[in-house]
């Protein structure tokens, strides 16, 4: 009996789900939903939607590499793979938060840095700063800034910088091409 009455209630939840009202109209509570900040910057990351590939320079050497990039939740985080089911896959998750735009890393170092949009130092590139994070103790290392170059429609570069005590190492530097 409860079994029947479990399969119910999960059944009219799931019926209520699908006619709910969609997310730019009312939330849960019926209240109206911010709508996602439409800034230039916003607009340069969602450009980044799709598959790259590319390689990965870092102290002289090229290594191959992938990005899988794709929008989530409502059209409010965009999801940035790197090295998709390898065992060192990263998850970026870039969203807006009110005036401001943040950059969470999910790090095979097993932390999770976050970082805010800053002044970049070119006028086609985003660059985000260290802000805080989880998972760090005094002297581990973490990705401290990210650095987007935005080459044209179908290529871009991103330069990791990872710190540990304090001081940055070199910037690990992909290059990527759009899958066709």
């Amino acid at each position: 009996m409860r079994r029947v009455a479990l399969v119910s209630a999960l059944s009219m939840a799931l019926m209520l789900f699908a006619t709910a009202p969609r997310a730019q109209d009312k939330g849960e509570a019926g209240m109206a939903l911010r709508p996602v900040a439409q800034t230039p910057e916003w607009q340069k990351l969602r450009s980044l939607v799709g598959q790259w590939a590319g390689v990965m320079e870092e102290a002289g050497q090229q290594v191959p590499a992938d990005a899988e990039v794709r929008m989530t939740a409502d059209g409010s985080a965009l999801m940035h793979v790197l090295g998709k089911d390898t065992p060192h896959e990263m998850v970026t998750m870039f969203h807006p938060d009110l005036n401001r735009l943040l950059a969470t890393h999910y790090c095979a170092a097993h932390n999770q840095p976050r970082m805010a949009l800053t002044k970049a130092p070119g006028a086609n590139q985003l660059a985000f700063e260290f802000v805080d994070g989880t998972n760090i103790a005094p002297g581990d290392g973490y990705m401290a800034r990210l650095v987007i170059t935005f080459q044209d429609a179908d290529h871009h570069d991103e330069a990791w910088t990872f710190r540990v005590n304090g001081k940055d190492g070199p910037a690990a530097v992909f290059r990527f091409a759009r899958k066709k």
